[in-house]
């Protein structure tokens, strides 16, 4: 990362502080809030499930490929200026996701939402640390995790009621109040710091990685809609991304200064938790997706309901992380990470068991327990896999380890959307066989009238209950897929060795 500026006065660092919170508040902000207004999204512009997928899935790849780069792009240009050009290209790509007119648009502009939005909380980070003495280092990093945790829990709540009482665009168009109070703070108060002109970065390493990530996701995306291998689109896809992929990995290990250096990897510790990190997005940010729709279209809430029975499940991530910051360090790292993945499955597991009748009382619990379980999981995780590496590593390692995230939770959302669809069309014809007119249910006088199959409204009315029920056991093995993913990260635990007790303030990573 780019060398921390040097702050003088407290006037000054209390408005840079409540700038750069303001900055990761609305990226943090930004990953929830769109969730709940995605069904009205789809309808304003006519798109399908797989193509309004892609407005979440656009917006963590663009964030997973431009964190990497953070620290070249703040060194050789300067932090305050990456960080202006940063939250005013934020701002402005916001704008245009709510101006938008066609699904194409709204992901074009969510890429350039997320490439530019990516620098905003490790450069937040960087301004936090440089803006206090070492020893007050601890209370700027809580200050950060607060900007972080706020975020979750603000958003769908936020989106909600921006939806209902005016329109999904203003999810995209709070943004420029925030924008604007953000840019103008940090052109006022923070000074500029010294730039590394001769500052390189390996731009062959970081093009083939981003070809390979973008290839992909287009071809997760797009596979359920193309059939997968039998269209020659998506085989075009999956030879880009692996040759992509080839090529990265051959020049990473012989290129004097790879964009990645494979040394990282030889700390077991950190190894893991990449692993480890790809799971917690993919299952977090995946079940994040697949509950708007479900409460929405299956349960009829109102788009705020829907954003307010969500809402708790940052309320538990913010209440465990209060709690697990006090025990990291005290606490084998191993325990912490047990128990979240331990609250992380229950949920899950509860989570099989719903149906369309399930309570909000239920809901807003296992929300709670779930968002508690992310709270384990994060900031011990973080902890464990960068405190073992060498202090001058960290800041790579820091990026990887976003970056293996952001790839699980794009991945995660493509995949459970994907079996979503084709789940529902399997169960859908292993419904109809057991519906026909011979069948003595429809003896019962109700039944008959209301889905009589002798008619063609009574046929539309039978087809909307069977495919409702086939997208209800679709949810049930979704949920199923992402408990056995989190219990399959459980051996990984054995993997982690416990780290030094060390000096210096906690490592925060931001979400």
């Amino acid at each position: 990362m780019a060398a921390e500026p040097a702050v003088e006065g407290g006037g000054n660092r209390a408005a840079i502080t409540a700038c750069a919170i303001i900055a990761t508040l609305m990226q943090a902000l930004d990953t929830t809030i769109a969730n709940v207004a995605l069904p009205y999204m789809q309808g304003s512009v006519s798109a399908s499930q797989d193509q309004i997928d892609w407005v979440l899935t656009s917006y963590i790849v663009a964030v997973a490929i431009m964190t990497p780069p953070t620290g070249f792009l703040a060194s050789r240009f300067g932090l305050k200026r990456l960080f202006l050009v940063s939250i005013a290209g934020f701002t402005v790509a916001s704008m245009l996701c709510g101006m938008a007119q066609s699904v194409t648009q709204i992901v074009l502009f969510r890429v350039l939402q997320g490439g530019f939005g990516a620098a905003l909380v490790p450069l937040s980070q960087t301004v936090l640390l440089g803006a206090y003495p070492r020893e007050r280092q601890g209370f700027a990093m809580a200050l950060f995790g607060m900007g972080v945790m706020v975020g979750p829990v603000l958003g769908p709540v936020l989106g909600g009621w921006l939806t209902e009482n005016y329109s999904w665009r203003y999810v995209f168009y709070i943004n420029l109040p925030i924008g604007i109070i953000a840019l103008l703070g940090i052109v006022a108060f923070l000074p500029e710091t010294q730039r590394n002109r001769g500052e390189k970065l390996d731009w062959f390493g970081f093009g083939t990685l981003s070809l390979s990530i973008g290839a992909l996701q287009v071809m997760i995306d797009r596979g359920e809609q193309k059939d997968w291998f039998s269209s020659g689109e998506i085989i075009i896809e999956a030879i880009v991304a692996a040759s992509a992929f080839y090529l990265f990995l051959v020049h990473t290990f012989t290129a004097k200064k790879p964009f990645v250096r494979p040394s990282l990897f030889r700390d077991r510790n950190f190894a893991a938790g990449v692993l480890f990190a790809s799971v917690v997005g993919l299952t977090y940010y995946a079940s994040m997706a697949l509950q708007p729709p479900y409460l929405q279209e299956l349960m009829g809430y109102p788009v705020v309901t829907a954003g307010i029975v969500m809402g708790p499940r940052g309320v538990g991530t913010m209440a465990s992380m209060l709690i697990v910051g006090r025990l990291v360090g005290r606490l084998d790292t191993r325990i912490l990470l047990a128990i979240g993945l331990a609250l992380t499955a229950w949920s899950f597991n509860e989570m099989t068991g719903w149906t369309p009748d399930v309570s909000q009382a239920a809901i807003i619990g296992v929300g709670l327990v779930q968002g508690a379980g992310l709270g384990f999981l994060f900031v011990p995780l973080s902890a464990a896999t960068l405190s073992t590496l060498p202090q001058k590593e960290r800041t790579e390692g820091a990026g990887l380890y976003n970056l293996s995230r952001n790839i699980g939770s794009s991945v995660g959302i493509s995949v459970v959307n994907s079996l979503l669809t084709r789940n529902t069309q399997t169960n859908h014809a292993a419904i109809v066989p057991h519906v026909s007119a011979v069948n003595r249910a429809f003896e019962n006088p109700t039944v008959a009238q209301a889905w009589n199959p002798l008619t063609a409204a009574g046929r539309a009315a039978l087809d909307a209950v069977i495919t409702r029920q086939a997208q209800i056991i679709a949810y049930i093995d979704d949920y199923k897929l992402l408990m056995i993913a989190t219990l399959c990260v459980i051996p990984l635990l054995m993997v982690f060795k416990k780290p030094a007790r060390v000096g210096g303030p906690p490592i925060v990573i931001g979400e």
